[in-house]
């Protein structure tokens, strides 16, 4: 109950660490509105967080579509009132190399593609902290916490829009974080490496269709950049985002903050 009556918006809420932040603030006694894209998942989102000490209210959410988000955050007030906890986890990966080059895998990202991923990672979080923090600065408190990723503190090949848009995520949370903090609000990002979520099942199921690796092998290939030689549990990032949110972070913001395992110093 450290969090009881705490009214937090959570985006891409339906699966992976989205989910996993949903049921973490709700079982502290937030009550969480929970957006996504994928109204089945928030359905299981509902079962999940059943008997929780907070309460969860879900709602269809497109980040990128600044009607959505603005009916959204709308239908979350008028729920539970004003929104003092935003956590953006809404995002997206596409792969492919910025040009074509000889080789074994020469496929090329396409236009409309890096601008699905920064318009769903890094103008949708844009969108999202815009339309809550006003009213954070308004009432003199709120903590938001943007979900990066290592990709946003360095660089990985094959992923350049997902890459471009976590750095500019944190580049926003560094300056949203001077823009609010003497209001009582703040702004981090946490920056989780490879997790074991659909995400990352996905990377390895893309490695072995274009490598030809086994699964083991793709499964190793992620795991090797992990100094602990492991994926990332989701609950070791849930863990960070609810400290951020609790009392006693109030000097933390502005801060990028690895989950990483020793990935990135």
């Amino acid at each position: 109950m450290q969090l009881q009556n705490a009214r937090a918006i959570v985006t891409g809420a339906a699966s992976g660490l989205g989910q996993h932040f949903a049921v973490q603030l709700a079982a502290a006694g937030a009550l969480v509105a929970a957006g996504d894209i994928d109204v089945k998942g928030l359905e299981r989102l509902t079962e999940l967080t059943k008997g929780s000490a907070g309460k969860v209210w879900t709602g269809k959410l497109d980040v990128s579509q600044e009607a959505s988000v603005t009916a959204f955050v709308k239908e979350a007030s008028q729920n539970f009132g004003g929104i003092n906890l935003l956590i953006n986890d809404a995002g997206i990966l596409r792969d492919g190399l910025l040009v074509t080059q000889e080789g074994t895998w020469t496929k090329k990202l396409p236009t409309a593609q890096w601008k699905q991923v920064l318009d769903v990672n890094l103008t949708g979080t844009y969108l999202c902290c815009r339309q809550v923090i006003a009213g954070m600065l308004e009432r003199g408190f709120g903590r938001v916490v943007n979900v990066a990723s290592t990709a946003g503190i360095t660089g990985y090949a094959y992923v350049s829009a997902y890459c471009a848009a976590k750095h500019g995520v944190i580049g926003l949370t560094r300056a949203l974080a001077l823009e609010t903090a003497a209001r009582n609000v703040t702004v981090n990002a946490v920056c989780p490496g490879y997790t074991d979520t659909d995400m990352a099942g996905a990377a390895v199921a893309n490695i072995v269709r274009k490598t030809g690796k086994s699964e083991a092998e793709a499964r190793t290939a992620l795991t090797s950049r992990n100094p602990q030689q492991r994926l990332v549990r989701p609950q070791e990032v849930a863990n960070a985002v609810l400290w951020l949110c609790l009392p006693g972070a109030e000097a933390i913001t502005g801060q990028a903050i690895a989950v990483a395992g020793g990935e990135v110093l």
